[in-house]
């Protein structure tokens, strides 16, 4: 599975599934889930309504992932995840790696061959992007070694990319993944 560390705007990206740094209502938010949602389109509003009063009604725990159409996306699908808030106390990495693991799993349930993830918990809910970074590269080369192994379904998923919106989070980013900044 090929990695991708791009600088930009993740909603502007031709891939089967962008992951989505929502917060737990799914009912829309500020940062990467409000551009998603402004992008996708008043559709998505209510397909996130749709999840709430049927697949989770008390909200997206933590670590969890759950899927919808793209809409207007470029994106066929927009896969949910909820992250971490230091700020609230959820400190430990674990629920940051489910994060990341869980929305790879919905993805290659989904058939997706190339998805996009944001800096999941980096920015407003205090997590450091370097180790945002280094939990979401294990996560992937985890999944992917699982993949090849035959593990999780036989993944279809060749490429990830990781579309970060600031300059100081893409070269945490590339830092860790041990490439020059660009």
């Amino acid at each position: 599975m090929r990695i991708e560390i791009l600088h930009g705007d993740i909603t502007t990206r031709t891939v089967d599934a962008i992951v989505n740094a929502a917060n737990s209502s799914l009912l829309g938010g500020g940062g990467v889930d409000g551009a998603i949602h402004r992008a996708a389109g008043p559709e998505l509003l209510e397909a996130c309504r749709e999840l709430r009063r049927t697949e989770v009604p008390d909200g997206l725990p933590v670590g969890a992932a759950v899927a919808t159409p793209g809409f207007q996306l470029p994106a066929q699908w927009v896969v949910h995840t909820v992250g971490p808030n230091r700020h609230a106390g959820q400190t430990d990495p674990a629920l940051l790696a489910s994060c990341f693991n869980e929305s790879l799993k919905v993805a290659a349930r989904l058939g997706a061959r190339t998805v996009a993830f944001p800096a999941i918990s980096a920015g407003v809910y205090g997590w450091d992007a370097r180790q945002v970074a280094d939990v979401a590269f294990d996560a992937v080369r985890s999944f992917s070694s699982s993949s090849s192994a035959g593990g999780a379904s036989g993944s279809s998923l060749t490429l990830v990319e990781f579309v970060l919106f600031s300059e100081d989070t893409t070269a945490a980013f590339r830092s860790a993944f041990g490439s020059p900044p660009q």
